[in-house]
């Protein structure tokens, strides 16, 4: 070893052991104010449960208050990128769906980067759409659906909760397997989409079980096919779309992201009391009657999840040959 590096050595060691105590002061200390959970769609929203479910819990664990902040809007952007930017101590926290692996493929600039700028914390639960028309659409099935797209391009429209949200992605999807081309409509939000098809605007709707759900029992909509890899449990009766075509199949999961370079022992804590709240007999129920299957995994699953997503995202995109705003 040359002179300099011995006589740099124990500054170096200092340094690394002052950064370390900061390290340690900042995660011990870990809460001491209110946490915020982003929620970048609007209230009443699957993931707005989800959110809701853990804010009412997570303060007995943190000792601290924990606020839940809808920010809706630019496809989810807004949400996303408020939370990307903020200090990475902990106090913001992003729940979404799986909009933030899709994003990336429709917007030629994100003021934001979906993979770098998050850490993952954990996959919460997975939330099935369905493909929904108006009862009084001559359309009674999948096929005649198809059919009637096949026999007339771009007539039929179709409304979703945004530009680049998991329900675009399963008509991009369905479109990429059958040939059909359709018109997309995107609305702010699941729920504004299911307003649509009731009122008979457009052709055919992607919503979220939750949203969904009454209006088929009360012969309002006409379910078409669950756009997931097994039925809900609260359509039992409604097929798969995979079971009358094979291959189309899209999960939309929930999950827990926090800034990139949130300390580690932050992200550990967080997952582990998020994951006792979701895997709660008593949250259960809730959440089954929402549609959502509740999950919760290591941050290192998710991230398996996450990576896997965007990978398999950009290559559908480009198939569909979309073009980025």
């Amino acid at each position: 070893m040359s002179i300099r590096k011995l006589l740099l050595a124990p500054l170096v060691a200092i340094a690394n052991a002052a950064i370390a105590a900061g390290a340690f002061a900042q995660t011990s200390n870990w809460p001491t104010r209110a946490v915020t959970i982003v929620i970048p769609s609007p209230p009443g929203s699957s993931t707005d449960l989800m959110a809701r479910i853990i804010a009412e819990r997570l303060p007995a664990a943190l000792a601290q208050p924990v606020i839940v902040d809808n920010k809706p809007g630019a496809a989810t952007n807004i949400g996303h990128a408020i939370v990307a930017h903020k200090p990475a101590d902990g106090y913001s926290i992003l729940l979404t769906q799986n909009t933030l692996a899709m994003i990336g493929n429709f917007y030629k600039k994100l003021d934001y980067d979906p993979v770098a700028d998050f850490a993952t914390v954990s996959m919460v639960g997975t939330a099935p759409l369905l493909l929904v028309v108006n009862s009084a659409s001559p359309v009674k099935s999948l096929k005649e659906f198809v059919d009637y797209a096949r026999a007339n391009p771009n007539r039929a429209t179709y409304a979703t909760a945004g530009v680049g949200s998991p329900h675009h992605l399963a008509v991009v999807l369905l479109g990429t397997m059958t040939g059909i081309e359709m018109t997309h409509v995107p609305y702010k939000g699941s729920a504004a989409a299911t307003q649509a098809i009731l009122a008979n605007e457009i052709t055919l709707a992607v919503a979220a079980v939750t949203a969904a759900a009454p209006f088929i029992k009360q012969d309002k909509l006409r379910a078409l096919g669950v756009i997931e890899s097994k039925r809900s449990s609260l359509l039992p009766d409604v097929p798969t779309v995979d079971e009358t075509l094979p291959g189309v199949v899209l999960d939309v999961w929930l999950g827990v992201l926090v800034p990139a370079g949130t300390p580690r022992p932050i992200i550990e804590r967080l997952s582990i009391e998020i994951n006792k709240i979701i895997r709660d007999p008593q949250a259960r129920p809730r959440l089954l009657a929402a549609g959502i299957e509740p999950a919760g995994t290591t941050p290192e699953r998710f991230s398996e999840v996450f990576k896997a997503d965007v990978a398999k995202f950009a290559k559908l995109v480009k198939a569909a040959n979309i073009q980025p705003e």
